[in-house]
């Protein structure tokens, strides 16, 4: 099991009303970058899941969480802390370059 879809619809309630951090993966399906990407965040999801919520967010079903959060490319990823965002990247990366990311972020 990887990063859970999350809608416009629960946005507000599976990552502003979270209890802990919570990382969000802005992408597409026709993104290749964030095809490349995938794998990376799903293995997070679960190898982080004690520390760090993961989270998808498809942003051409959702339109809202993207363009409320200022999201011009993807990926963009972001980390949410008590419903703010307290880290942003932009653009593919390694897998450790990730979690060096994440865990210098939360």
């Amino acid at each position: 099991m990887g990063a859970q879809q999350v809608t416009d619809k629960d946005f507000e309630t599976e990552v502003l009303n979270a209890a802990g951090p919570v990382l969000v993966d802005f992408w597409a399906e026709w993104c290749g970058p964030c095809r490349a990407l995938g794998p990376s965040v799903d293995a997070l999801a679960q190898e982080k899941a004690q520390q760090i919520k993961v989270v998808k967010v498809n942003i051409d079903e959702n339109p809202n969480a993207p363009s409320k959060y200022g999201v011009r490319s993807i990926p963009t990823m972001l980390i949410f802390k008590g419903g703010k965002v307290v880290a942003q990247t932009v653009g593919a990366m390694p897998k450790s370059d990730l979690y060096k990311w994440v865990e210098g972020s939360i």
